[in-house]
């Protein structure tokens, strides 16, 4: 069992952090803008703490995020419920079919990388910090490691970028993701698509 809640509370409040104006612009996710990576995180947020509960139910899914007013409210509050799901043991145990069947084990480190890979995306686009423990980071460097490379949905994921085996846990997650560790540093340099 891992605790999802240090990185869930971390991206509620990156997600509380990102402005308005901030919404439409570019992110380390090359087809996706800053709200449309939101708007998956609120969307798989919302999933991934059904499937924690058991109630998974493929023809009831989350409803498309809005940015009206409260939106930054509604997705921090579903952000917060996907660690909370996932403190049950319960949600640990058994195996569940969404499309693809995979061990609750393993659902609920897709989970974190969800939250780890993209708060990274998120804080990266918008300018602000995206700090998590190295016992958050550790937990989901050895996911990554292992899954993406044999991942049931390859294209999920872009092709591994190199880094150094002594890189920060952050960077060889990413990389591992196919993203650029670099993306958004002073010294960044993007890569032809």
């Amino acid at each position: 069992m891992i605790d999802l809640n240090p990185a869930a509370e971390r991206m509620a409040a990156l997600v509380e952090a990102v402005r308005d104006e901030q919404l439409d612009g570019v992110t380390p996710c090359r087809e996706y803008d800053l709200g449309a990576v939101i708007g998956h995180v609120d969307e798989v947020s919302q999933g991934f703490a059904r499937l924690a509960r058991k109630q998974v139910d493929l023809d009831d899914q989350p409803a498309p995020t809005r940015f009206d007013d409260g939106w930054r409210q509604r997705v921090s509050a579903h952000v917060r419920e996907l660690g909370a799901a996932w403190d049950e043991p319960g949600a640990w145990q058994g195996s569940t079919d969404v499309g693809v069947e995979l061990p609750n084990r393993t659902w609920g480190r897709v989970a974190l990388t969800e939250l780890v890979v993209h708060g990274w995306d998120i804080a990266r686009a918008a300018g602000l910090p995206w700090q998590l423990s190295d016992a958050t980071l550790r937990a989901c460097l050895e996911h990554v490691a292992v899954f993406v490379p044999a991942a049931p949905v390859p294209q999920l994921w872009g092709p591994r970028r190199p880094v150094a085996d002594d890189a920060p846990l952050i960077d060889r997650i990413v990389a591992i993701t196919g993203r650029d560790p670099d993306y958004g540093s002073p010294t960044h340099r993007p890569t032809p698509a």
